[in-house]
Parts: structure tokens; C-alpha cells; sequence
């Protein structure tokens, strides 16, 4: 499905999402109240200008103290390595995009990240794993690193690494090791409405994702953390 596709199946009441090159930025109407939407498509890599152009939009919703949730459609490559950008500091437009996300969750803008195409590396951790929830649409193809990367980083020979992502999902890139390892909340149905799909998770609580699949010890260490640090 293509970006208008996907909107127009998410809100049929509408939206008035604009295009800014490879990203979108709007909002929708949703069961009478708003969606804040951004957007990273086209399966473009994202470099600094694209950062920081998403971190202000995120940064002006938290500003807006309106609590409406933000929904992040992701299909991008991975982070733009260019001269440029590397020289530039391109891991802190990262990082900071990523920082961003993470302040509109804590100031109770729920974070949504729906990754319907490809995404890599860096890219993917500042967009759509840095959401406070993750879902996706068959046919997403997400990796933190690929097979052949991590051969070069670990000195492994990839036939080595190729055994180990059979056995252990943590090494393997691809949708269904994702959601094994509890990177993904849930993959949605293509067949099913996708308003009825996302109006169900945002009335589930937040905290339900410490208990999905890949994560069977979050919740309990999570609450032994905040124990320890009131006691």
C-alpha cells in the first residue's frame, strides 16, 4: 500500500496530510478527535535535513499539550552516510529525532510507529523503534543491522552468522524475527479495517506492550527497577 493508501484507510473521516519531499506531516480526524501524523515514505534514507525537520515537527506537537496521539508511518532506508552528514554529525540529528520521540510519549502524546516498507539501522532506532509503540503492515522488511554488516563489525564469517540467525531471532533481520524478539506490538491485517486496528491499540494501555511476545521478563523487571528506586 502507498502512504495516501494506508491514510486514507486509517481515517476516513479525513486528513489534511501534506508532502514535503520523502516526508509527510499533518493531522487527521479519528473517532472525533485528532491523530498527529509524520511521516518518513518512499523508502528514502534519512539524512540530517530530514532529522531535524522531523524533530521539530514532533517537538511542536509536545508543545501543543493537546495529548493527542502521533502516528509515524515509516519506509525509509537506512541513515544517509554521506560526507555530509557524517561531517555534520549525523548520529546526533539521530539521536535527537530519537530524544524527541521519547519526550511527546512522557509529556502523554501516545507515539505510534507503523512500519508498512523497509527501514535500517540507524534510521529504524530514530523512527520507529523509538516510538513507545510498534506496529506494522505485511511485507515490512525491518533490520537493526543487516547479515553481511555484521559479519565486517564481528569478524564472523557470515556462514557462521547465517546459522545463528536460524536458530536465534536476534541476529536476523526480517518482520517475523522482530516481532520474536518483541520489537513489533502487533502486525496488523491488510484485510481488516486499519481504523478499527489502530483505534483498538490506542485504547489499550500503554504498558500491555511490556507483556508481548519476546519480552516474557520486561514487566517484572521493570517494576523491580522502579521498586529499588523508591525504596
Amino acid at each position: 500500500m502507498t502512504p495516501a493508501e494506508i491514510l486514507d484507510r486509517l481515517f476516513p473521516d479525513g486528513h489534511d496530510v501534506t508532502t514535503e519531499g520523502d516526508l509527510l506531516f499533518g493531522r487527521a480526524r479519528f473517532g472525533g478527535s485528532v491523530v498527529h501524523v509524520i511521516a518518513a515514505t518512499g523508502g528514502a534514507p534519512i539524512g540530517i535535513d530530514q532529522a531535524i525537520r522531523l524533530s521539530a515537527a514532533v517537538l511542536a506537537i509536545t508543545r501543543s499539550d493537546d495529548a493527542a496521539p502521533i502516528l509515524f508511518l515509516v519506509d525509509t532506508a537506512s541513515q544517509r552516510m554521506s560526507r555530509r552528514d557524517e561531517l555534520l554529525g549525523l548520529s546526533e540529528y539521530l539521536a535527537h529525532l530519537a530524544k524527541s520521540l521519547l519526550l511527546a510519549e512522557a509529556r502523554g502524546h501516545r507515539t505510534v510507529g507503523l512500519l508498512y516498507g523497509g527501514s535500517a539501522a540507524g534510521a529504524f532506532i530514530a523512527t520507529a523503534l523509538a516510538c513507545g509503540t510498534l506496529v506494522a503492515l505485511p511485507g515490512a522488511h525491518p533490520e537493526v543491522m543487516d547479515l553481511a554488516s555484521m559479519a565486517r563489525v564481528t569478524k564472523l564469517p557470515i556462514e557462521v552468522l547465517e546459522a545463528k540467525a536460524k536458530a536465534t531471532p536476534v541476529f536476523a533481520p526480517g518482520l517475523d524475527n522482530l516481532v520474536s524478539v518483541g520489537g513489533i506490538a502487533e502486525t496488523w491485517s491488510p484485510d481488516e479495517s486499519l481504523a478499527a486496528q489502530l483505534a483498538a491499540l490506542l485504547a489499550r494501555p500503554r504498558t500491555d506492550d511490556a507483556r508481548r511476545a519476546g519480552r516474557p521478563k520486561s514487566a517484572q523487571i521493570v517494576g523491580d527497577v522502579i521498586a529499588a528506586a523508591q525504596g
